[in-house]
Formats: C-alpha cells, structure tokens, sequence
C-alpha cells in the first residue's frame, strides 16, 4: 500500500483562505475534521450586511464580466484547468479534511471539476454564440437568438462534494457571463475558498465570486432575497423551502435534491462485475451522494449469487481515515450523519430485516464511521425502505419479472439516479423505462456523473433543472429573439386589402405545407 498523505491544514495557510470570506462580524464557527474529531478551522461569519455588499461588488463585477468576450472567459476556464490539475496535491487534502471521503473518491471531485473548466472552455462559443432561427416568412424575416446573463446568481452548496458540488454549477453561471454569491457549506468552507483563490490566479475578476458564510436559515435567506436565480444542492425538504421563496420573488431557480436511487441487476448479468459495481454505486464517498444506490433488486436466478459475492466483497473492502489511495471507503461526516445511519439499520432490524454483512459503528477508523452495510427482507415498515439513508447502507430485493423490478424502482418519490447491470442491449431498454434524470448501464453513476455533455439533474422530487451540457449553462441566461424584417411588414403591403393578404398567405402556407412534406 502507499504512503498515506499527510492530512493537515496548517494555520496560516487556513487565514489565507478564510481572508476571502467577506464578513465584518466579530463571529466565528468551528469546523471540524470527520476523519479525527480535530478542529479544522475558525471560519468569520457574514451579516446580512455583507451580503449586501457581496451583492453590490459581484453586480459591479458582473457588468463587465459579460462584456468580455467569449474567446477571453474560454482562456481563463482551460487555464483554470491547468491550476486545478497542479493543485490537486491540496485540494485532496482539503477534500478529505472537511469531508472524511476516501482520497480516491476526493479525486473523483478533482476530475469532475477539471472536466467541466475543459468543456465549457471548449464549448462556450456553441453553446453561447447567436443562433439563426426560422423565420415567419422564407426570406423576408431573419430571427436570430441571443442568450444573456441573469445577473448574479446565489450559490447555497452542500458539504458532501466540497469542491465538486461547490464548484461546478457555479463555474458554468461565471462562464455565462454570471457573477456568483456563494454560502458553502458550514462544515466545508476551505475546499471552496481553495478553489475561489485558483479562479482569480486563472485570470477571473476577484469580485466576480464573492463567498459569505453563516447558518442557511440566515445567510441562504439573504442571498435568496438578492439573487437573480438561486442554484441549490441538497435536501428535497430544503429545496421546497427555497422554491417557494424564489417564487414570491418570481426568480428561477435550480435544485439537485434527494433520491432513493435503484440498481436492477438482470438475469444474465456478469454477477462479478455487478457487485464490483455495487462497492462504487453503494459505498463511494461512504454513501453520502445524491446519486448514490440504495435499493437494489436482483433476478431470482442469481439472488443468492449475487448476495453472497456481495457479503464477501464487502466484507474484503479496506477502510480508513487517512490519505493512502487503497482505502475503499471513508468516514462519515458528522454525528448526526452517524446518528441516521444507525437509526435506519436499527429499525429495519426491528421491522424484521436481516443484516448480511456490516452494521456496526466503528469507533476504531474515525469518530463517525459506520461498515458499509447490506440488509435483505426490509419490509415496507422500516424508514430505510422509502426514505434516503445518505450513508453506506443498502436493501437487496429479489424478483421474478423485470416489469416487477422496473415497477418496483419507479415506486418512490424521487427519481434522481438509477443503475442497471445485465446484457448491455436489454439494460438499455430497461434504463429507458426507470423514472430518474440518469441512469447508467453497467455502472453506477459514473457513466453520467463524468459525461459533461450529458444534462445531470432529478424527476419527481429529486429537484427541478439541469446541470452539465448546454441546459447546464443555458439555465443561468435569458433568451432574447431579434426579428429583421424586410421588403414588406408581417402583417403584409399596405397597398393590399386584407381580405387580399390572407388570400395570398392561405396560398402560400399550402405551397409550404407541401415543400415541407416532401423535404
């Protein structure tokens, strides 16, 4: 195994970083380390004053962000690239300090967020640039589409992806000519103020990304308050709350929240690589992802199979609170994240759940560690079956029919993110019919996640709007249409009765009809 890495902040290096935090409040909170019980850092805390002056600087910024030209901004998101790249050394390092992760899976964060700086560095003239649209009339009417920043969007981030899900949603509303006000997460403020600092060495207005910091029901409510769209990762009950704030302000808003995400495993499917599949899908960033699998429904051929490779394989999985790249999964991070996992493993115990392997606390790895845990026979009465657990726990179902599996993964709520493992052709016709914004075929969510021209988001309450792609950037600007007209107006020559003019374009609309028919 490797040398694990040195999992430190040192003191300076955390005033460096918290400097950029705009607070005036003598205030400040703790945070600390999941992987220790440690104290992290002493963070200021905004007023709602600063966040009004957050505001005015990012408004100031903003107004001549979006007239710098789209080859200039495209330069400073691939140099962007460049420093995240060179930096990676301290952003895993940070990563895993905030929040427990495995170091492999605080790369999977590094990789995301230089993915996306390289295609909207490479895309942004496409997906930005006007567009020629149809005309009213062939010839006489020219309409070209334009798209416009909102202004400044209000960023509330969430602390279990604290670079990715604090990073990427935001650098596509700077690259659409946006300024951002960001509140990173409490427990999670050094990773986003690593990379505010990377933005402003690639070459982005210092102002252009102003962070506050503060509890949500203030400082998010501040923002919500000042914000021209709100984007927001996290809970479905949070995201209600803030949907409805932002529509007494009749602003947009784009919300990435819970799921109770399915795994269909198909008669047929390679059992090894299915469960290989499952220790990512299940276990990354110990279960703590929106996308991550909690449900998984198995072909009554390969049930026990499946079940007992997985119990082996879990069991074999290597744990830890360090920096050594061969750790399998982390930590937990927090009591209360601890506290709910337990809570659901218990319950479904006493709702007659079997566990098959896991389900204990493991004091010994870190303060908050749970073993990735697998149960069968949860019944309907037990939390975990419908609720998100948002920790390393996982229910086995067996079927018969796969039209039962894909009813049974449709029966929830949320539909964010779904799995499906078997012969790739008929996998994909089952992925086809899940209710969820992505699903992935012989994976668990990495085939999207890392697909940056894919659009990543939920159905049903698993949020409203898309990241990644073109709708990941079009979300954050205002469509404009501009008509040319020429020769003669819409409504036809003045020297034409009307009676006369609709005669001739009832003409004119069959002979298109037919055009457009045989073209």
């Amino acid at each position: 195994m490797s040398t694990p890495a040195l999992l430190t902040v040192a003191p300076r290096r955390v005033t460096e970083l918290t400097s950029l935090i705009r607070s005036t409040t003598t205030e400040l909170r703790t945070t600390v380390s999941p992987l220790t019980g440690d104290e992290v850092a002493t963070v200021p805390v905004s007023s709602n004053a600063d966040v009004e002056a957050a505001f005015a600087a990012a408004r100031a910024a903003q107004v001549i962000w979006a007239r710098t030209p789209l080859h200039v901004r495209k330069k400073a998101l691939l140099r962007l690239h460049d420093l995240i790249l060179a930096h990676q050394f301290e952003l895993l390092n940070l990563i895993q300090t905030e929040s427990g992760k495995a170091r492999a899976h605080a790369f999977d964060e590094v990789l995301h967020t230089a993915l996306t700086c390289r295609y909207y560095g490479r895309r942004l003239n496409r997906i930005l640039g006007p567009h020629r649209r149809s005309g009213v009339y062939p010839l006489l009417t020219g309409v070209r589409q334009y798209q416009h920043p909102k202004g400044v969007v209000g960023l509330i981030t969430p602390w279990n992806y604290p670079l990715s899900m604090a990073f990427v949603d935001g650098l596509a509303a700077v690259a659409a000519g946006n300024a951002v006000v960001q509140k990173p997460d409490s427990q999670a403020p050094l990773t986003a103020l690593a990379i505010v600092e990377l933005m402003r060495k690639a070459g982005f207005p210092a102002d252009l990304w102003q962070i506050v910091s503060g509890a949500g029901s203030v400082i998010g409510s501040a923002i919500i308050e000042r914000a021209d769209y709100i984007c927001f990762t996290g809970s479905t009950a949070t995201g209600k709350r803030i949907a409805e704030q932002c529509s007494q302000r009749l602003i947009g808003a784009s919300l990435e929240l819970g799921g109770k995400n399915p795994m269909i495993v198909l008669p047929g499917a390679d059992v090894d690589k299915a469960v290989e599949g499952t220790i990512t899908a299940a276990f990354s960033s110990a279960g703590q992802l929106c996308v991550s699998i909690e449900r998984i429904y198995i072909h009554e051929s390969i049930y026990n199979q499946y079940r007992d490779a997985l119990a082996a394989r879990v069991s074999a999985m290597s744990f830890g609170a360090n920096g050594d790249w061969e750790v399998e999964m982390g930590t937990l991070v927090s009591p209360a994240q601890l506290a709910t996992v337990e809570k659901h493993v218990q319950d479904a115990r006493d709702n007659g759940a079997v566990v098959v392997v896991g389900g204990k606390a493991r004091p010994d790895i870190a303060p908050w560690f749970h073993e990735p845990t697998v149960l069968e026979n949860v019944t309907e009465a037990a939390q975990c079956f419908a609720e998100e657990t948002f920790g390393p726990v996982v229910s086995l179902y067996p079927y018969t029919v796969i039209g039962e599996a894909i009813d049974q993964a449709n029966a929830t709520v949320y539909g964010l993110n779904a799995s499906v493992y078997g012969p790739a052709h008929r996998a994909a016709q089952v992925a086809a019919k899940i209710q969820a914004g992505t699903v992935n075929v012989n994976e668990g969510f990495a085939a999207t996640f890392g697909s940056i021209d894919a659009p990543m988001g939920g159905m049903k309450q698993s949020g409203t709007g898309r990241r990644q792609g073109a709708e990941g950037l079009l979300r954050f600007t205002e469509s404009q249409a501009v008509g040319v007209q020429r020769v003669m107006p819409v409504a036809g020559p003045p020297q034409l009765s009307h009676e006369a003019f609709s005669r001739l374009i009832t003409l004119g609309l069959r002979a298109l009809r037919r055009l457009t028919w045989k073209a």
